[in-house]
């Protein structure tokens, strides 16, 4: 099999339409073929956008088992998206019409919080980065930080760990997704919390020897969180698309007794489920990033990957400003990066030992997770 097939294959199931595939293949692959080619490609493949429908029962099972875990905050279209992306040939109305039978109160909880948003916009990909820490997991022990292009929405990077205050970590996420795009952003946005702080020094020194308008200290924006539109706004879909379900879950075990906030649960907590968050982030950024975003007032509409990747097609230009790999490295030196374990070292190996000697498996889904957490706790607490 060809990698023209491989990658026709990939775009379609990211639910791509046949322009966009056509251009991402021409401007990142160097493969220019014509509409009619990738027709006829996609019908030897099989691909298809509404023949050969997929069975109903399997799209249903699809369906509950998403409901059943963090698919219960998401809406048909974000719904519709993740099976397509798992292979599923259906409509955007069906997935709809399976939602509505399958999650009545979902669907009306949903209608019940729509938003009326401020007007935004931007000259195109990396002239704006903004970045936050989301906070919501932190009473639980997992906190996230997150960074998101403002013209395009795409998400730069997303990362779940025990702390979201370490201005060093911080420093970490920016320079190794500078270094993956080998450019730094024309400005950054971002609150006056001090774990900003290397990030803010950061920037202004890979900008320092540029001659635009927003060079140097101009191209770092101190702004107050609440203002900082484009991540609070990336916050509130992560909220419906994934966190809340943690919340709920984390909730229960404090509500059954099983949480009481203190250093162990924190800590078993995060050896239970931050693999798992942290996966779930990965899935929920691979989605949005594919996810076809509906025209709003002045702002560009598209799926934030090609909006970010091939901002010509929306009549805008990359502000990407180019880096020295040279002063990557000395920023490098100043930074410090995720620490082996996803908890205390002494807790990781005490739970790793009861495992073993009992014989648990490693959770793969967040009911095992659960269940994992509760009989490691009890078997802790009760020796102790």
């Amino acid at each position: 099999m060809s990698d023209l097939d491989d990658l026709i294959r990939l775009y379609f199931r990211l639910s791509f339409s046949n322009k966009e595939i056509l251009s991402i293949l021409a401007h990142s692959h160097q493969k220019v073929i014509s509409v009619r080619t990738l027709k006829r490609i996609c019908k030897r493949l099989g691909l298809f956008r509404r023949k050969n429908q997929s069975n109903l029962e399997e799209v249903l099972a699809f369906v509950q088992q998403e409901i059943m875990t963090n698919g219960q905050m998401q809406g048909y279209r974000w719904l519709h998206l993740r099976a397509i992306q798992h292979g599923f040939v259906v409509s955007q109305d069906t997935v709809r019409c399976i939602i509505k039978l399958v999650d009545p109160q979902g669907v009306e909880l949903r209608r019940a919080r729509r938003l009326r948003r401020r007007q935004y916009s931007c000259r195109g990909p990396n002239a704006l980065w903004h970045m936050d820490g989301y906070d919501k997991l932190k009473p639980y022990g997992i906190a996230i930080s997150g960074c998101i292009d403002g013209f395009s929405r795409y998400v730069l990077w997303m990362e779940a760990y025990t702390t979201n205050n370490d201005p060093k970590l911080i420093a970490s996420y920016f320079l190794k997704t500078v270094s993956c795009i080998n450019g730094c952003p024309e400005r950054l946005r971002a609150d006056r919390g001090t774990e900003n702080g290397c990030v803010e020094q950061m920037q202004m020194f890979l900008r320092r020897n540029h001659t635009d308008s927003f060079a140097g200290e101009k191209s770092f924006l101190y702004r107050r969180s609440t203002a900082n539109q484009r991540i609070e706004g990336w916050w509130a879909t992560l909220r419906k698309q994934s966190a809340q379900f943690w919340m709920n879950l984390f909730q229960s075990f404090q509500d059954d007794g099983h949480f009481t906030g203190d250093f162990l649960d924190k800590s078993l907590i995060q050896f239970c489920f931050l693999n798992l968050i942290q996966d779930e982030l990965d899935e929920v950024v691979n989605t949005w990033n594919s996810y076809k975003i509906r025209p709003s007032g002045s702002a560009a509409s598209g799926r934030p990957v090609v909006m970010y990747s091939f901002p010509e097609l929306h009549s805008a230009e990359d502000r990407l400003k180019p880096i020295s790999m040279e002063d990557i490295t000395l920023c490098m030196e100043e930074c410090s990066t995720k620490g082996q374990y996803p908890c205390d070292e002494t807790v990781f190996e005490l739970c790793c030992l009861l495992m073993v000697e009992n014989e648990w498996d490693a959770p793969g889904d967040p009911l095992g997770a659960a269940d994992l957490y509760i009989r490691l706790r009890e078997e802790i607490l009760q020796s102790i």
